[in-house]
């Protein structure tokens, strides 16, 4: 049995270039792809960048904010965000903090995402097409689109044993 420990001692400051206030933990890394936890202070940013993996920034608590291509949006615990690959990504938080894992997948063919299992076709699109031309009842959540639910979002959830900040 292997044990590998992240949060709260574990970590070190992390993020591309222009990343601030943002400490994060390894937890697998390997020619498959990569699992790390991200601690966001208030007032903290990960620069925008893009890398060639499938990723996904699953917010675990706390919440803030989220870039793909060009959509923003907020993001609250319980809500994960797909960033394609290659595809120009970044999150920050304002006045409260926000832990995620970001778990990437290296992609052979981008037209295959796994999703529920199975590997899915995505359809290709022509490319003067944006995502912000989509509507939403076409979009679908694999495609790196951030899909915004109709109604309220939960509220920000946090964990019983609070970041020291």
């Amino acid at each position: 049995m292997e044990i590998r420990r992240f949060g709260i001692g574990h970590r070190r400051p992390d993020g591309p270039s222009g990343t601030h206030g943002v400490d994060g933990q390894s937890i697998h890394g390997d020619h498959r792809g990569a699992i790390a936890e991200l601690a966001f202070r208030p007032n903290a940013a990960m620069a925008a960048h893009s890398n060639p993996n499938l990723t996904y920034f699953v917010v675990i608590e706390g919440g803030g904010f989220v870039q793909v291509g060009d959509e923003r949006a907020r993001v609250a615990a319980g809500e994960a965000v797909v960033w394609p690959p290659n595809v120009v990504h970044a999150a920050w938080t304002e006045q409260t903090p926000m832990r995620a894992l970001v778990v990437e997948f290296t992609v052979e063919d981008p037209g295959l995402l796994m999703l529920e299992g199975g590997a899915v076709e995505l359809p290709v699109e022509p490319a003067e097409r944006s995502n912000a031309e989509r509507s939403n009842a076409e979009r679908k959540p694999a495609d790196g689109g951030l899909v915004h639910e109709p109604g309220g979002r939960p509220g920000d959830r946090e964990s019983p044993e609070r970041e020291p900040w």
